[in-house]
């Protein structure tokens, strides 16, 4: 079949497959005329290795080291790994690449391609920049229990301050002192007792909430200020900060996997965390986190991806470095999961206990076994402080891609009004982020802060956005003239495995688990002992369904104000309609409309 740009070469005459208008002119769009170009140029990365780190940078973060090891403890360790390597390989890179081959090729960021694809679909865009800007608003609560770590260090020296135990309900594992009060399930290991008693200030529950920790507060503020000056004059132009973020981490982590597997106990934790116990994989639990982590973890569904294939150049080719990152995200997922699982399997030999119950599976598990590690290092404060500015890293580098997609949704939406004025829109969305997160740095912080990344970016909306992103993509604009886009760009005929992934697998995929996590719900817990109320999930289900909402209600808002009638408008809102990026810039980047039917 021949490229989009051999068929615009033709007369504008009716196809069989497309329609092609006359060229038009920016005015006729409301769009920029070339007098603004120079204040609204987008940008583009300075280089081709920049998106592949950008890239690197957004998927690998906390969601590998602090999120996917407290998954795989949670649901069973082998069984959680074999789902999520199932899902990777027919979900995760086929619609990751789906997701950045988009954005490089229409030029925009998540806010707005969806509705150029399908224009009755263009709520997705609305509920990814919802899920988006809630995954911001709680995402920099761990690079600010993380600062709140860092500086702790450094107080300390030359011991670190979670060495020794400080209240009677603990017993030191790294020197073997066992003060056993009450029933070892109440025991707490110094590490643990940190957490929860110095960073946390832990509440019961989320009934009592408690006052602000000033502590954190400020290290909310500083995360946040350091968010925003990197991104303050757009990501595309933050290259060499990107470069160090997303290498950086890798040294760390490596040092700390050499003394993790070599730590007494080690080759058991490894045992329970590569071995499947079949049977848990009869539970939907394993499957839909699983799934829901990939998503997670390769930023799909986020509108980030979109984003950043947007400051490619038009010819980039966007496939290899798709590739690339989704192998070094779970290559990372993996390794981070070995040292955690180490680190469970020594501590389950220290305090003679199994290792599924060794210690709480919560969003705190990263800041447990880590820690832990450290005090078996030689010049442990070193190690510490290395650990927690890899932490930083990570979280850092993840959240200002994160705002970075939110903004340039926001900005694509409304380009002639706030393109220029882009500056002073980041300032106000990062302060509002700010805002919102901060009763999660209160002493019932982190049950809120559990129920966020619960309800808000996992789970049912997340999967009930990237159902209707691949159902737009690949049956409404069609697999076909998907491929037809990859091979204008880069020159790839693409392979029938990613076909078959975009059309069939993928959304089907999706919508089982989505069904199934609908069905087998099971009430949010912290820990073993602490079950949300009643009132807390209907928050919860508020949270998802705010996000949700958008596809149906932009739906009906279509069909019912369009000029047409109901049918008309219907049939209309299935016809992609969209203003494609052309290779060079002689065209102001805009092309003909081009409507696929």
């Amino acid at each position: 079949m021949a490229t989009i740009s051999e068929k615009l070469s033709e007369s504008p005459t009716i196809k069989s497959d497309i329609i092609v208008t006359k060229p038009i002119t920016s005015s006729e769009l409301d769009l920029p005329s070339s007098e603004e170009e120079d204040k609204m140029e987008r940008g583009s990365w300075s280089n081709k290795l920049d998106f592949l780190f950008s890239c690197i940078s957004l998927s690998v973060g906390l969601g590998n080291v602090w999120r996917f090891p407290y998954l795989c403890y949670k649901n069973g360790g082998g069984a959680f790994l074999v789902t999520y390597l199932i899902a990777m390989i027919f979900c995760g890179i086929p619609i990751f690449f789906q997701e950045v081959s988009i954005g490089q090729y229409l030029g925009s960021g998540g806010m707005t391609f969806v509705g150029q694809l399908c224009p009755l679909l263009k709520g997705v865009g609305y509920s990814t920049m919802t899920i988006v800007f809630l995954l911001d608003v709680y995402y920099c609560i761990i690079i600010a229990w993380t600062l709140l770590y860092f500086i702790s260090t450094f107080l300390k020296l030359p011991d670190l301050p979670w060495s020794t135990c400080v209240t009677e309900d603990c017993y030191n594992i790294s020197r073997g002192a066992h003060q056993a009060v009450n029933g070892s399930e109440l025991l707490r290991s110094p590490v643990e007792e940190f957490f929860e008693k110095e960073i946390l200030h832990i509440s019961t529950g989320i009934e009592d909430i408690g006052g602000i920790q000033w502590k954190l507060f400020g290290c909310l503020v500083l995360g946040w200020f350091i968010i925003y000056l990197i991104i303050r004059k757009g990501l595309h132009q933050s290259g060499k900060i990107i470069w160090f973020t997303a290498l950086c981490p890798y040294v760390i982590l490596m040092t700390l996997l050499v003394r993790a597997v070599t730590l007494d106990g080690a080759a058991d934790g490894l045992l329970y965390y590569i071995t499947p116990r079949w049977s848990e994989l009869l539970a939907p639990a394993p499957w839909m986190e699983g799934a829901t982590q990939i998503f997670f973890a390769y930023s799909i569904g986020c509108g980030a991806l979109p984003a950043l294939g947007s400051y490619n150049k038009f010819n980039h080719n966007c496939y290899k470095d798709a590739v690339i990152t989704c192998i070094v995200n779970t290559l990372t997922s993996i390794l981070a999961g070995c040292v955690t699982f180490s680190v469970l399997g020594h501590m389950a030999l220290e305090k003679g206990s199994d290792i599924s119950n060794v210690v709480q599976s919560g969003p705190g598990l990263v800041f447990i076994t880590y820690p832990e590690i450290v005090l078996k290092l030689p010049g442990a404060p070193f190690w510490a402080a290395a650990f927690f500015f890899m932490l930083l890293l990570l979280g850092v580098d993840s959240a200002f891609c994160l705002v970075e997609s939110f903004v340039t949704g926001v900005v694509d939406n409304w380009p002639k009004i706030l393109r220029p004025h882009r500056g002073k829109l980041t300032i106000c969305i990062c302060f509002v982020m700010f805002l919102l997160g901060i009763p999660m740095v209160t002493h019932g912080g982190v049950y809120i802060f559990q129920l966020m990344d619960y309800y808000s970016a996992s789970g049912m909306s997340l999967l009930w956005v990237c159902f209707f992103q691949t159902i737009a993509i690949s049956w409404v604009f069609g697999t076909e003239k998907l491929c037809d886009c990859i091979k204008e760009m880069i020159g790839m005929t693409t392979n029938r495995f990613l076909v078959i992934c975009w059309k069939f697998c993928g959304p089907l995929v999706i919508l089982i688990i989505f069904l199934a996590h609908c069905i087998n719900y099971e009430s949010l817990t912290y820990g073993k002992y602490y079950t949300y109320p009643t009132w807390a999930e209907y928050v919860g289900f508020l949270i998802s369904f705010s996000s949700m909402v958008w596809v149906p209600a932009y739906a009906i808002y279509y069909v019912l104000t369009g000029k047409g009638s109901v049918l008309e408008n219907l049939r209309l809102g299935l016809k992609p309609k969209f203003i494609r990026r052309m290779p060079s810039k002689t065209d102001d980047n805009f092309a003909s409309i081009e409507q696929f039917i």
